[in-house]
């Protein structure tokens, strides 16, 4: 297994110091990183940066392990949700390009007084429709566990039945099950023969004398992102259960916790590695 760092996991960073994709593949190598998990919400000026991207991943000699867009298919229009499938096979090609197999996709959340039934249906129209692109390039649409309509791991299972694609599968948060009051655990072990990425994420309680603002879940707990093996996700007995199954593909570190972004992120990788090499035994 790989060990790779989503650029989210340094927003605070990229908005203090006005980073480009570029200062961000720099500090991954700057760390060791094995790859580098790119955003498309990032782009400033993505015609221009892409061509840059690539010739800086090549130079540095750093794999991209996943492309993310930030699509959303819960819209009541039928010409808004075709745009997200646009949106989604660009992403295709964007993909090709940075030399990725696997493009994490979102599945778009409740507002208003949309029902899960609408938005299922939506959502496995959309996704059919990207599929057909994506089995044509091979390159994966990975849904990652994220809302209320693909935050549970059955919701994630349905929808991936449902579009019935060998080309969609599931990006894996460790850490967002919290939100929707699953048990990491119980959801690796429905989704473990779906899995082509994982977000390696944790959260914990905030405490009551805290001030600091966090994730709010479904049941109004707030959830504050940590430092993996410092929260309530159980990481050993996921990556025990990614050695059992084989899983060859990357572990990308995705910290959403308000301490500096740079110094909880290059001790998540040290910790990760450490894990792998240990087998996951006593950790957390």
């Amino acid at each position: 297994m790989k060990v790779s760092v989503s650029m989210y996991s340094v927003n605070s960073t990229i908005q203090k110091e006005d980073w480009s994709t570029i200062d961000f593949i720099n500090y991954a190598k700057e760390i060791s990183l094995d790859g580098v998990e790119l955003l498309d919400m990032y782009w400033k000026d993505k015609d221009t940066e892409l061509e840059e991207v690539v010739a800086k991943l090549k130079e540095l000699q750093l794999p991209v392990s996943a492309y993310d867009v930030t699509n959303n298919f819960v819209k009541e229009s039928a010409k808004a949700r075709s745009l997200e499938v646009e949106k989604i096979n660009d992403g295709i090609e964007v993909a090709k390009k940075l030399g990725t197999k696997v493009v994490r996709v979102f599945c778009g959340d409740l507002h208003g007084d949309l029902t899960y039934e609408d938005g299922q249906d939506w959502i496995v129209e959309g996704l059919t429709r990207s599929a057909e692109k994506a089995e044509k390039e091979q390159i994966y649409l990975a849904i990652e566990n994220h809302g209320l309509l693909a935050g549970k791991s059955t919701q994630v299972e349905e929808i991936i039945e449902k579009v019935n694609s060998p080309y969609v599968r599931a990006t894996f948060d460790t850490g967002n099950f919290l939100l929707v009051h699953e048990d990491p655990e119980n959801a690796f072990d429905r989704l473990r023969e779906k899995i082509i990425h994982i977000h390696f994420k944790d959260f914990r309680e905030k405490k009551p004398d805290e001030s600091t603002k966090g994730f709010r879940s479904t049941k109004g707990v707030e959830l504050i992102g940590s430092v993996p093996g410092d929260g309530q996700v159980n990481l050993s007995y996921i990556v025990n259960g990614l050695k059992e199954i084989n899983y060859q593909g990357w572990l990308s570190i995705e910290y959403e916790g308000k301490d500096d972004a740079k110094t909880a992120n290059e001790e998540a990788v040290r910790r990760l590695r450490e894990l792998l090499e240990q087998g996951g035994e006593n950790y957390g």
